[in-house]
């Protein structure tokens, strides 16, 4: 076979490696095409990555007809009842992109236009890259132009890769770890997904594969995990998790990067900024564009069949996880309660899990526990 016979599919599922190409130019700060079954077209440049000489630069390519596309969470947040998102008008101010795209702002009074569906898969490749979901964008004709050498995906790609882009993974490496109160423990690397990014599965003692399995699925939290951060109860819960694993005979941590609850570190700290503004979690997150939860389950299923885990007992306060879980095919049979410690820091943290994410906590309850 010739390199110009090489096939695409050969190197993975053609629209999941044409999404990660794009978010990867996202993520550069360079623009791209989306494309539509009619041959419409958007150019698309991430505010997250922008410049001010390339926020210039896209504007003088445009012909200073250039637009900003939020999706709906933050149109919300300017007053807009925008479904599928919105369009506002720029007047060439770079500083006027943050102002609009994720910082506090007053209601938007000036006049603005329903965004399509070029903008809506251009803002899932933002999303897919990490970053912020607001788009520079300016819609192309037919003649040749100025962004005729930005990448092009097209709506369908988009569309496929989404879907498909999580459902292949491969273990790569498995070792034994020991770990400080819990003895051996087995580290699993399995990669895959989109951009072929590692997630770990942690075997504690062994558990009985014919049964149910204890599982815990938790998402990365570098502040809480590492750091010790008061802020969340996260830290908390992954010790705690690994030491009931233990003491339920044995079962699995899947350590997922999935750190801001999907919305990756960068945002989380600008959400953490407005924590100490005074929002709430979910508030602030609504700030930046994004829901309550943004995180996905599709991996965690793909590794659990990996380790020949078929049904689960998950260690998590959260119900909704239960059925996101399963809504992605894994058996979850029972849902065991793991808690962290409570502190003037994050009792506000706690009660927004219990009062606006449906966790199940009794505040209160831990509150009087340590009384």
């Amino acid at each position: 076979m010739t390199a110009s016979h090489l096939h695409l599919a050969l190197f993975g599922h053609p629209a999941a490696v044409a999404c990660e190409r794009a978010a990867a130019e996202l993520r550069a700060g360079r623009p791209l095409r989306v494309v539509d079954a009619q041959g419409g077209q958007t150019a698309v440049l991430a505010v997250d990555t922008a410049s001010p000489d390339s926020f210039h630069g896209f504007l003088e390519a445009s012909g200073w007809r250039a637009t900003l596309s939020i999706g709906p969470i933050r149109a919300g947040v300017l007053g807009l009842d925008a479904p599928q998102g919105a369009r506002l008008a720029l007047d060439g101010r770079f500083d006027q992109l943050a102002d609009l795209s994720y910082l506090p702002a007053q209601p938007h009074g000036d006049a603005w236009h329903p965004a399509n569906a070029r903008d809506a898969a251009g803002l899932q490749l933002a999303r897919l890259g990490l970053l912020l979901p607001a788009l520079v964008v300016h819609d192309l004709d037919a003649q040749a132009g100025p962004f005729d050498a930005c990448l092009a995906i097209t709506l369908d790609q988009v569309e496929a890769g989404q879907a498909d882009a999580g459902q292949d993974w491969e273990e790569v490496a498995s070792t034994r770890v020991p770990l400080r109160g819990l003895g051996d423990a087995r580290f699993v690397v399995f990669r895959g997904g989109v951009a072929q990014r590692d997630q770990v599965a942690i075997i504690v003692g062994t558990p009985d594969l014919s049964q149910p399995v204890p599982v815990r699925v938790h998402s990365s939290c570098l502040t809480g995990d590492l750091f010790g951060s008061l802020k969340c109860d996260c830290g908390d819960q992954l010790r705690n998790g690994l030491a009931k694993l233990a003491e339920l005979g044995g079962g699995v941590l899947l350590y997922l990067d999935q750190e801001g609850r999907g919305t990756g570190i960068a945002a989380k700290m600008r959400a953490y900024g407005y924590q100490h503004l005074g929002l709430d979690t979910i508030d602030a997150d609504a700030l930046l564009g994004f829901g309550p939860d943004e995180r996905r389950y599709g991996t965690a299923a793909a590794m659990l069949r990996g380790l020949g885990v078929h049904q689960v007992r998950l260690l998590s306060n959260n119900p909704s996880k239960v059925e996101r879980l399963r809504a992605v095919g894994v058996e979850v049979v029972e849902r065991l309660p793991v808690t962290g410690r409570i502190t003037t820091d994050n009792e506000q943290y706690l009660r927004t899990k219990a009062a606006r994410a449906g966790h199940a906590l009794d505040v209160d309850a831990l509150l009087s526990s340590l009384s």
